[in-house]
């Protein structure tokens, strides 16, 4: 497909269809000839500012039968912008009806930067959701403060209700907060035990991270990166006590978009990690044995920004490139 504004996520319909997200605030559907269609009507006003606008898109474990879809988008209210996640459900003739928020970011901020995010909907009836620091920098803002939604991995239901066995239920703490201390969570896939989540690290330490309930991974106080103008994040330390450890990092970056795990039919890549890396460009594979890294393996480097992944049944790959265009590349 070719002339998208903008694009940021996509997502199987099945029957070869794909929803794909414009930032500027558009839902499109791709047919399997490459077509795209008129935008979806029914969205909820979006704030296409600076990173913000309309962010990813995932589509309900039950969509043959409920027609529910998922998306993340920067939410203009009183104060500022947030990142907010909603539902609806997508009718025959491309209108969105019963649309709800099921989650909104506590405390608004004015700058556009950060905002995350991706979604994921579980059989269980559970929805994952990243969100970002909002660009507090190296001062950490409200990363750190479990009464606080920047820079967490949320869990909600779909319905926006808390799960009751979320880390924080019962206790001090938003209960919608899974996990703490990240910095701007743009990937998130399911994998061998659960959710994974990349996020950008500043000049240097992105980080590859599986998050555990109620864990701090440590941002803005120990980071593998540095501040864009050379100085040192917190006191300059790497890791800490209290401080969970990325499961890989990288350093100088690779600006992390959407990633999948490789399910599709060519088997040396089967369980591998496709990461959509937006600077230098390309598509970044990961190999892992027992749950660690072993390889990384950099293609693609010639299409530029990438911002999305997706794996098709056949064994081929689909990637999102913020030029506007989804190129379907096969593995040699």
């Amino acid at each position: 497909a070719d002339g998208l504004d903008r694009p940021w996520g996509i997502a199987p319909l099945g029957q070869g269809q794909f929803l794909v997200t414009e930032r500027p605030g558009d839902l499109r559907v791709v047919n399997a000839d490459g077509s795209v269609s008129r935008p979806v009507s029914g969205l909820p006003e979006v704030a296409a500012s600076g990173q913000g606008g309309l962010l990813d898109v995932a589509v309900s474990t039950r969509f043959a039968s409920d027609r529910t879809i998922f998306w993340t988008y920067a939410k203009p209210v009183r104060g500022g912008l947030v990142t907010a996640a909603a539902r609806g459900t997508l009718m025959a003739d491309g209108r969105l009806t019963n649309v709800v928020d099921i989650f909104v970011q506590s405390d608004p901020a004015r700058n556009g930067r950060h905002f995350g995010s991706r979604i994921i909907p579980m059989e269980d009836g559970t929805v994952w959701i990243t969100t970002g620091d909002r660009g507090a920098g190296d001062n950490g803002g409200l990363v750190q403060d479990i009464n606080s939604t920047h820079g967490k991995v949320i869990r909600v239901n779909a319905d926006g209700t808390v799960p009751a066995d979320n880390p924080f239920v019962g206790r001090e703490g938003d209960d919608q907060i899974w996990s703490l201390g990240h910095r701007n969570m743009q990937g998130a896939a399911i994998g061998p035990g659960g959710l994974w989540t990349i996020e950008h690290g500043p000049r240097g330490g992105d980080e590859l991270n599986q998050p555990q309930a109620g864990l701090n991974y440590g941002w803005p106080v120990v980071s593998y990166g540095i501040n864009y103008r050379g100085s040192d994040i917190g006191e300059g330390a790497a890791r800490g006590d209290g401080f969970e450890e990325p499961v890989y990092y990288w350093d100088p970056v690779i600006a992390p978009g959407g990633m999948m795990f490789y399910d599709g039919a060519h088997p040396p890549w089967q369980g591998d990690l496709l990461i959509a890396s937006l600077n230098p460009g390309g598509l970044v594979r990961l190999k892992f044995d027992d749950g660690r890294v072993v390889g990384e393996e950099r293609m693609l480097t010639d299409v530029g920004r990438i911002r999305d992944v997706e794996v098709l049944d056949d064994g081929a790959v689909l990637v999102l490139l913020d030029a506007g265009q989804i190129l379907r590349v096969e593995p040699n």
